[in-house]
């Protein structure tokens, strides 16, 4: 798999002085690469307790991403899922640690847990006052003696730091920490494991399967189960989580890293949705898995201190802060938007040629976005098959036996169903010709004026690539019949296979060698809509 990478054995430190570089200033290394990697606050000036956090690189923007004030002093990195040495570690308590202590707050692996314990025993010996707390938050495993830390250490690290930043000493720090650490639970899940730099990717969860509980790691998971939807994936976690929650709980909800924000949205309405949670930091990518395709949810029963904690400002980037879960505010559409409700009326044969020309756009959803992936993106197929399901759904309420308003209950239904570029011009399309049609136009003269229209605002003619090049030619031939229309439109469709430069259009913006040889999908579209009208209504 294509990275952008350099020299795999550079990739740590070419990622920490990148982030270095965009800081402002407000962050600084120590001279060790590339063994010794530690970043710490540029502002830091050993008078209050130190809090420092890390473990192996991949995580981002976990640990080095939430050093600053009001979270952690300093962040020490390991190499992609290692954790780092003893040597690093103590690097960073000997450059952060005053007289006030450090406090090292570490996630439960063995690596992290001896290099960070003898860390601090060797700067112990040295004199300087060092304390330690181990985050084992996650839950997927119940019956382990050792579980994991996961994304729940940000509760740590965000309590302990507004603690530390306010001036209270080591033990009461070390404490919060630990009170913290106490009902902190997470789980995660994920349709996909993790790419290693360098390694190859382990294939291991099945399509119609997610993996529960797997860790960040990418060590496998509890179990394997099968997958839906966004919905019934966070009712899994959160039946998980429940027995954790209570009066006053926050959640987390951490992208494990190549969540897309639409689907992370989707996963919080879900979250949200469940009654579980009252306050919520994320959706965001907190505490990463390289590109795993996952999520994960920690949640935490806070005291009123631990909220006031959580909710003061940090300036950290990557830190999105803490809100309340509210109902989604729904404001009414203003005056004059919502258009005129038609009169509904009942025609039979019109009826069922709407019902069949949709039916067949739904059947055709696969293949025309199949062709869209040739030159758009891919959703041609689906926009009109959202549009037909939502057609059929309506005809209850449409004027069927009255072209004059039919034609513009259709333009209406189909701006609002279809999105995009396409339910406009449709919208643009029949509106026009309802005013022909009410003006005494017959159907054919009214569906010319419509395309007419259709090409004034939108600036696309036949040649250009576009549906234009099948709808004019079939509504030029429909006078000799809808055989001839069908026939017409057909020939337009192909015609655009050899018209490798789109001038309008999303395809406008394709090369030219991914045009050759493939149908315009809008075209198509219109060829196969009019041949199932000629094979519907004969001559």
């Amino acid at each position: 798999m294509a990275q952008f990478i350099n020299a795999k054995e550079d990739l740590v430190t070419e990622a920490i002085d990148g982030l270095l570089a965009a800081s402002g200033g407000a962050l600084s290394r120590l001279d060790g690469y590339p063994h010794i990697k530690v970043v710490f606050r540029s502002d830091w000036d050993k008078s209050k307790v130190a809090l420092l956090s890390g473990g192996g690189s991949g995580h981002e923007p976990a640990h080095a991403g939430f050093v600053g004030k009001g979270m952690l002093t300093a962040a020490v990195c390991g190499e992609v899922f290692a954790s780092p040495s003893v040597d690093a570690v103590l690097a960073g308590i000997l450059a952060v640690t005053g007289d006030a202590g450090c406090l090292l707050i570490v996630k439960n692996y063995t690596g992290d847990r001896l290099n960070f314990g003898l860390a601090a025993e060797r700067a112990r010996a040295l004199g300087r006052k060092v304390e330690m707390v181990v985050v084992d938050d996650d839950i997927a495993l119940p019956h382990l003696p050792q579980p994991r830390g996961v994304a729940g250490t940000l509760f740590v690290h965000k309590v302990a730091g507004a603690l530390a930043e306010d001036g209270a000493n080591l033990s009461e720090v070390t404490q919060a920490a630990k009170d913290v650490i106490g009902k902190v639970a997470s789980i995660g899940m994920s349709l996909d494991t993790c790419t290693i730099p360098g390694s190859s990717k382990e294939e291991r969860i099945g399509a119609g399967k997610a993996e529960l509980g797997l860790g960040i790691h990418g060590e496998p998971g509890v179990e394997q189960v099968d997958f839906s939807t966004a919905m019934s994936a966070m009712t899994t976690v959160v039946d998980k989580l429940r027995d954790h929650a209570g009066g006053n709980t926050v959640a987390i909800v951490n992208n494990l890293g190549s969540t897309t924000p639409l689907e992370m949205s989707v996963l919080t309405h879900a979250l949200t949705s469940s009654g579980l949670v009252g306050k919520i930091i994320g959706p965001a990518p907190l505490m990463t898995s390289l590109d795993m395709h996952g999520f994960s949810v920690s949640i935490m029963e806070a005291t009123a201190d631990e909220l006031a904690a959580l909710a003061v400002p940090v300036s950290m980037p990557a830190w999105p802060g803490m809100m309340d879960v509210v109902a989604p505010p729904v404001v009414g559409l203003p005056d004059g938007l919502t258009p005129i409700e038609p009169i509904p009326s009942k025609n039979d044969k019109t009826r069922q040629v709407i019902e069949n020309v949709a039916d067949l756009l739904i059947s055709a959803e696969g293949q025309l976005n199949a062709l869209d992936a040739k030159s758009g993106d891919g959703d041609t197929g689906s926009t009109l098959a959202t549009a037909a399901r939502s057609l059929k759904s309506s005809l209850d309420r449409m004027p069927l036996a009255d072209l004059t308003q039919l034609f513009p209950a259709l333009g209406n239904e189909l701006s609002q169903t279809m999105g995009g570029s396409s339910g406009v011009i449709l919208a643009i399309y029949f509106n026009a010709a309802g005013d022909a049609c009410a003006n005494g136009a017959s159907v054919q003269k009214a569906l010319v004026d419509g395309l007419e229209r259709v090409s004034q605002v939108g600036g696309a003619s036949v040649g250009d690539r576009t549906m234009i090049d099948a709808l004019a030619p079939a509504l030029e031939a429909l006078p000799d019949g809808i055989a001839a229309a069908a026939s017409a439109a057909r020939a337009g469709a192909d015609s655009t296979a050899s018209i490798h430069r789109a001038k309008a259009g999303r395809a406008a913006y394709v090369p030219e060698e991914n045009l050759k040889g493939h149908n315009d999908p809008g075209a198509e579209a219109v060829a196969l809509l009019f041949g199932a009208l000629a094979q519907e209504m004969g001559t």
